[in-house]
């Protein structure tokens, strides 16, 4: 069922005893009903109607219903390409892929040690691109690193 509800919400004394309305309609009465389908578009926007057709066509997207932080681990889970390829699916999975807190688990989840000196470096340039760079750009970056601000405990701002 479909089950909209409204409100009429006035300052003026004629409204005031108005109760709320209700109409339930079925997936299919819904999908032939314009009217309905229009009020929905104009009150939640042709963003939350097409959610709504979908729903009434069968059709759910549990991943939506996911939380980022859940869906960060089972993307880190994946291989890199498998990586790529998903930024390009939605702006949601655009962002989580390129997050920085997907790269700190896949560069935590390579890598066999990582010292103090790199998770800071890797705080100031971000994981993803520390992933990225070679070794040897890390210790150059490293060694300029120290220099300016000595240990990474001592990092200023």
């Amino acid at each position: 069922m479909v089950i909209f509800r409204w409100w009429k919400i006035s300052l003026r004394s004629e409204y005031r005893s108005t109760k709320p309305g209700e109409t339930k309609e079925t997936h299919e009465d819904f999908l032939e009903n314009s009217n309905l389908q229009v009020q929905v578009a104009l009150i939640f926007g042709s963003r939350i109607l097409d959610y709504v057709f979908n729903l009434c066509y069968g059709k759910f997207d549990f991943l939506e219903r996911l939380s980022d932080d859940l869906l960060l681990s089972i993307i880190s889970y994946l291989d890199l390409e498998d990586v790529a390829r998903l930024s390009q699916t939605s702006h949601r999975f655009a962002k989580l892929c390129l997050s920085d807190k997907l790269w700190e688990q896949i560069v935590l989840s390579c890598c066999d040690t990582i010292t103090s000196d790199m998770k800071a470096l890797a705080e100031d340039i971000g994981w993803r691109k520390m992933f990225f760079t070679n070794k040897l750009q890390h210790q150059r970056q490293l060694r300029r690193r120290k220099q300016k601000y000595g240990s990474p405990r001592e990092k200023q701002p």
